[in-house]
């Protein structure tokens, strides 16, 4: 039997907990919850000291090296990962949608007797397919690690999504705007649909890598799926096929700011992938060596 002392971040004690030496993080949380009901389980993010990291829930109580004091952190309301995904995806996927087919929202009058361009039309179902698949595989396919996230960050990811949808849909729906030459459509066409099947192969391939209920880690490989090849080179291939896709929709239009989204995209994903590419690399001595993060022979 271990006696815990609890603190706040802030060096406020909130209680004392008995816990049994093999018990887990997790369990202090339970504990922690029944003592501070305001803490719910999912707010909390135990630290073994005052400015420490946050301490995973699978770890036991003697690996932590804990004696006498932990000090949770309140990490204020919390909000589903499967919720902010659907909300994040089925707005531009809805926006996008009323701009293309209700011209008048966006251009008033001077959308009368207009009519979507054939490449318009193809962007159209381009970006919806895109949004569509991604709420879809929010619903059946993605394992999330931990299951929520701070709600403040809801707004900041729908702002973000929300407002590039209106901001790409306005150019490309608009009624002056200009294809591209049409070899640069075909092959813009082509790599976004190489890039969305690519895409889906790999987020196919992580759910299989973590049976149902765990968070079992392994190093992700290739399967049989040539599409998943691209996992001898990157260690995060879901995002590099997420930003040729969205490279080859700029090329298909032609639009400013669906090359701008694109870029915004490669650089906040850059972020979470060399952030992965240092964790595997700590957490399995064998990770293989030739892989970059996210752009093969890159970065």
């Amino acid at each position: 039997m271990v006696q815990i002392e609890v603190f706040t971040t802030s060096n406020r004690k909130i209680g004392e907990l008995t816990v049994e030496d093999n018990q887990k993080v997790k369990d202090i949380k339970k504990q922690i919850a029944a003592i501070s009901p305001k803490l719910h389980v999912d707010r909390q993010s135990i630290r073994a000291e005052l400015k420490g990291k946050d301490i995973r829930d699978d770890l036991t109580i003697p690996s932590l090296g804990i004696s006498k004091k932990v000090y949770v952190k309140d990490l204020g309301p919390q909000i589903g990962w499967d919720t902010v995904f659907i909300l994040e995806y089925a707005g531009p996927f809805l926006l996008y949608g009323f701009a293309s087919l209700r011209p008048w929202i966006l251009y008033g009058d001077s959308a009368e007797g207009t009519s979507l361009s054939t490449t318009a039309t193809v962007a159209l179902i381009c970006w919806s397919i895109h949004y569509l698949k991604r709420v879809l595989e929010t619903l059946f396919i993605h394992r999330f690690s931990h299951g929520t996230m701070p709600l403040r960050n809801l707004f900041k990811n729908c702002g973000y999504y929300w407002g590039f949808a209106l901001y790409v849909a306005y150019h490309t729906n608009h009624p002056l705007f200009t294809p591209p030459p049409v070899l640069m459509q075909l092959l813009g066409l082509a790599i976004f649909v190489i890039c969305e099947l690519g895409n889906l192969s790999i987020h196919i391939l992580l759910r299989d890598l973590r049976p149902p209920g765990t968070k079992v880690r392994k190093i992700p490989v290739p399967s049989s799926n040539p599409l998943t090849k691209l996992y001898n080179l990157v260690s995060c291939p879901n995002y590099t096929y997420e930003f040729g896709a969205w490279f080859g929709f700029t090329l298909l239009t032609s639009c400013v700011p669906a090359g701008l989204f694109a870029l915004a995209g490669l650089y906040q994903m850059t972020i979470w992938a060399l952030g992965k590419h240092r964790n595997y690399k700590k957490e399995f001595p064998n990770y293989p060596k030739c892989r970059k993060a996210i752009l093969p022979f890159i970065l």
